[in-house]
């Protein structure tokens, strides 16, 4: 028993363990069969609503347009039959985001070529009302436009265009278009719809 005793701590510690495991063991063993069917469900289809939408300009078949709440930009210029052989495309190209979502109300006008185009004549409407004044669509608005901005110049507003499109007026600073300066001076003046 002598040349045991240096060895029982760890000789009781070590069959504590061994009884723990064992009831452990036991518990887990003779435990009620709790298991419940993992079911997998179909995501529930978003009910797709109804938009109408004002389809103008060098379009194949102008008019009022039925489309689903899901529905982009392209979907609402195929409904009307697709630009007509008078669409300014240029333009078509760098002011209109055919991967948009359609909004209920939304007027798209497509001009022609040669056409002069208003700054709030296209797809976003780049002129909207707010509370602090008018506030530009940097997507679509027109070089002169964005020129009449504080702190943007005929470089600075080509520079705009050229890194279209924006989803969020933050791209200007991380497209690195204006700096943090430029940028607070025209936050509230600007949107990227």
């Amino acid at each position: 028993m002598e040349r045991f005793r240096p060895h029982l701590l760890p000789i009781a510690i070590g069959g504590l363990g061994l009884i723990l495991i064992i009831i452990g063991l036991i518990q887990f063993l003779t435990r009620p069969s709790q298991k419940e069917p993992l079911v997998f469900e179909q995501g529930k289809e978003e009910q797709k609503q109804e938009v109408v939408v004002d389809i103008e300009g060098a379009v194949i078949k102008p008019g009022v347009y039925k489309l689903l709440s899901d529905n982009r930009t392209v979907d609402a210029l195929a409904a009307a039959g697709g630009l007509s052989e008078e669409a300014d495309r240029n333009w078509v190209e760098k002011n209109i985001n055919l991967a948009k979502k359609v909004t209920d109300g939304l007027k798209i006008y497509i001009p022609r070529s040669g056409e002069q185009v208003l700054s709030g004549s296209s797809i976003d409407d780049s002129q909207k009302m707010g509370t602090a004044g008018p506030v530009m669509n940097i997507n679509t608005a027109s070089a002169t436009d964005l020129d009449s901005l504080p702190g943007i110049g005929t470089v600075t507003s080509q520079k705009i265009i050229d890194g279209r499109p924006y989803s969020q007026i933050d791209e200007l600073l991380t497209k690195k278009i204006v700096g943090q300066s430029t940028f607070d001076k025209i936050k509230d003046k600007i949107s990227a719809d």
